[in-house]
């Protein structure tokens, strides 16, 4: 595909930090485990959303790093925006299917919690950005071993040239056991400073 698409926007969060465009938004102390880190993020941005405490922490992750992203580039829930949301990662959802397991496995302690079960689906992270941003475009989810940018480029640019979207947000959202990273940009045929390229999305990673 040789038509020009380019990145607008894109936002990180790993390591206790949230960045966007390379910008540190928000630092949380080095020490402090994901759970903690991630609400007290949430406070400090400003984020909105009751649901979010109810969430499991891949959504949780997912959810605020396409938040600040999505705010940044004004997308605002009034107006209907033609988004597509392609995500990927290597865990699925591992996080909550071990501790659905937990729930289930001692038969003198039996208490399946549907509020869990229902996040032991990766893809259920996009449903939560859909409803928070009103987005009803084409969404995936991949699960590769590793970062894969050429099959997320070929993919988010497929989506465009073939008019499902008008922007596609992507990227990846990895978390298990204690270890996370977000990395989730948008991309568009809007003409921008940052190319759209497989080197290009490999160099802000």
């Amino acid at each position: 595909m040789n038509s020009k698409t380019f990145i607008k926007s894109y936002c990180q969060i790993k390591d206790n930090s949230i960045s966007l465009n390379g910008k540190v938004l928000y630092e949380g102390q080095n020490t402090e485990p994901f759970t903690d880190f991630i609400k007290s993020a949430y406070k400090n941005l400003d984020t909105k959303y009751a649901k979010f405490f109810k969430m499991d922490s891949l959504s949780k992750l997912a959810f605020l790093a396409a938040d600040v992203l999505l705010k940044h580039e004004n997308v605002i829930a009034e107006k209907e925006e033609n988004i597509a949301i392609v995500l990927s990662n290597n865990a699925s959802s591992l996080d909550t299917d071990r501790k659905y397991q937990k729930s289930i496995e001692d038969d003198n302690n039996f208490f399946p919690s549907p509020a869990v079960f229902v996040y032991t689906l990766p893809n259920i992270c996009i449903g939560e950005i859909s409803i928070k941003h009103k987005l009803y475009s084409e969404n995936s989810f991949f699960i590769f071993d590793n970062f894969n940018p050429s099959y997320l480029h070929a993919y988010s640019t497929g989506l465009l040239e073939e008019k499902k979207a008008e922007k596609v947000l992507c990227g990846w959202v990895n978390l298990d056991e204690g270890e996370y990273n977000a990395f989730l940009y948008l991309v568009t045929k809007e003409e921008g400073q940052i190319p759209h390229t497989i080197k290009k999305i490999n160099s802000i990673y």
